[in-house]
């Protein structure tokens, strides 16, 4: 049997790749690229900092509005982890390619659908 970890067991950024890998996992279509499933362990430091970050970033979004994200659409949900996500981006490299600040509409689905997982986990974890 496993035990839900809850976001006091673990850091905040390995809850986000958690909820990102399950994403993947759920709505990639057909086998993901291993970097999009590594595991903490093998998570650049980058790419950690980033992860707490935009979990700090929507975190602090729930609380601030004391829980009214959850009337929120799940797109609504999905578009905030995104921009958070390419603000962290734009800090992390001078020059990003296009594909790595793409515009939510331009995002496949299964991208959209794990961003809004990622939000909904962490307000889960909130309540």
């Amino acid at each position: 049997m496993t035990t839900r970890r809850t976001t006091v067991q673990l850091e905040p950024g390995r809850v986000f790749r958690e909820a990102w890998i399950a994403g993947v996992t759920q709505h990639y279509p057909g086998e993901p690229k291993p970097g999009y499933i590594a595991p903490w362990e093998d998570t650049p430091d980058w790419e950690r900092a980033a992860a707490a970050a935009v979990h700090e970033q929507v975190r602090a979004f729930i609380q601030a509005t004391d829980g009214a994200t959850a009337k929120l659409t799940r797109d609504q949900k999905g578009r905030f982890v995104a921009l958070c996500w390419i603000g962290q981006i734009h800090k992390h490299f001078p020059d990003p390619k296009p594909a790595y600040v793409a515009d939510w509409d331009a995002l496949p689905e299964w991208q959209q659908e794990t961003d809004a997982d990622i939000f909904e986990r962490i307000e889960q974890d909130i309540s």
